[in-house]
């Protein structure tokens, strides 16, 4: 029982310390960066002008092409990791001022956030290395793979069904404004306060409607052994731009992810760390 004390104490100490904090607010910038971008690819791909993938993988690619882009990337990589490391504390031991349901759909949240944070920051990483291929076309391949085998387009009708539930999620959680709950809203000003909400609900909501379209796509993909449909945030976003009044609606979701990325912005210094 000590042991179990111990170790506890000792990863509360962990999670308490001054540069974990300092680099995960700092990785709230890079992250908030990286949807910008990912924003300004989808509003080219809405016109039509964008040869670079629709999604974060995309983002960085095209951060690692500017000037002193490398050295950023490996800035951002850094405040990624920083925040997986957080968010894995956060999994364990934190959420302590939630109660019940919110507290655990807080910890399953954060043990996705760390998957997220790690894929992100090792991506960047790669990036850095000129070793980044096509996301998009590795996750087609992969599912074309996987829909050959036998059950494999079960299992991939169940990843599209997961990833289009987390995207509904996420839409639910920004508009019920969820979110506030990890902020420290106490300290903001009543303009930051509602800047900060609507800016949240926008970004989840925009976020979530990609994800969620992702997920379908993925599913139909599965159904009609079209593996082309399996390529991600990619996918959602050319089909969503195909549709009647698709490059509006693209338009207003890219001004959504835009939005998410200032969000983040406020995030490193409002954010319960």
């Amino acid at each position: 029982m000590s042991l179990t004390r111990n170790a506890g104490a000792t990863a509360a100490q962990a999670a308490n310390s001054r540069w974990l904090e300092l680099l995960t607010r700092a990785g709230f910038i890079g992250y908030g960066i990286v949807h910008l971008l990912f924003a300004w690819l989808a509003l080219q791909i809405a016109f039509g002008k964008s040869g670079e993938e629709g999604n974060q993988n995309g983002a960085l690619r095209t951060l690692g092409a500017q000037p002193m882009g490398k050295f950023l990337l490996v800035a951002i990589a850094v405040g990624l990791f920083a925040m997986a490391i957080w968010q894995a504390f956060e999994a364990v031991i934190g959420h302590r001022y939630l109660r019940g349901k919110e507290k655990l759909f807080e910890r399953i949240a954060s043990v996705v956030r760390v998957i997220v944070f790690v894929w992100l920051g090792w991506t960047a990483i790669k990036v850095v290395q000129d070793a980044s291929a096509n996301a998009a076309n590795q996750q087609q391949q992969f599912s074309e793979k996987l829909m050959a085998s036998d059950g494999g387009r079960w299992l991939v009708g169940l990843a599209g069904l997961v990833l289009a539930a987390v995207g509904i999620g996420m839409v639910i959680y920004g508009l019920k404004k969820k979110f506030e709950r990890n902020l420290k809203t106490g300290e903001m000003s009543p303009k930051t306060h509602t800047l900060t909400r609507r800016l949240g609900m926008a970004g989840y909501a925009a976020r979530g409607a990609v994800f969620a379209l992702a997920g379908v796509l993925i599913v139909v993909a599965a159904v009609k052994y079209d593996p082309e449909k399996a390529r991600g945030l990619d996918a959602a976003l050319r089909t969503l731009r195909d549709q009647s009044y698709g490059p509006i609606l693209l338009a207003l979701m890219a001004l959504g992810i835009a939005a998410f990325g200032v969000y983040c912005f406020l995030q490193s210094r409002y954010r319960r760390v």
